[in-house]
């Protein structure tokens, strides 16, 4: 994982690249972890009828000059906090 500003270059598993924006990054101390929420760039982020297709993976963020690392997300209990943080995102956005 590449980060810039707001953007991130992920790597999928066939080595493919995509510049992806990032929507909003949190860290879960229960966890021990940072998370990161983000979207292909060309795609609009919207609450309307169109779908986004989100994404959010755990990161250890690169120091310096290093890349980061996205991890997967790896148990129910972190979904379901995953979860929570989403709806929470998506009510304050509403406001």
């Amino acid at each position: 994982m590449e980060h810039g500003d707001r953007h991130i270059t992920v790597v999928d598993e066939n080595g493919n690249e995509q510049l992806c924006e990032i929507l909003f990054t949190f860290e879960s101390e229960d966890f021990g972890k940072s998370y990161v929420f983000y979207y292909p760039v060309g795609a609009e982020f919207e609450d309307d009828d169109e779908e986004t297709e989100i994404h959010v993976s755990a990161f250890i963020p690169g120091e310096g000059e290093q890349e980061g690392e996205l991890l997967p997300i790896e148990s129910e209990e972190e979904w379901e906090m995953i979860e929570e943080v989403w709806n929470t995102f998506c009510a304050e956005q509403e406001e």
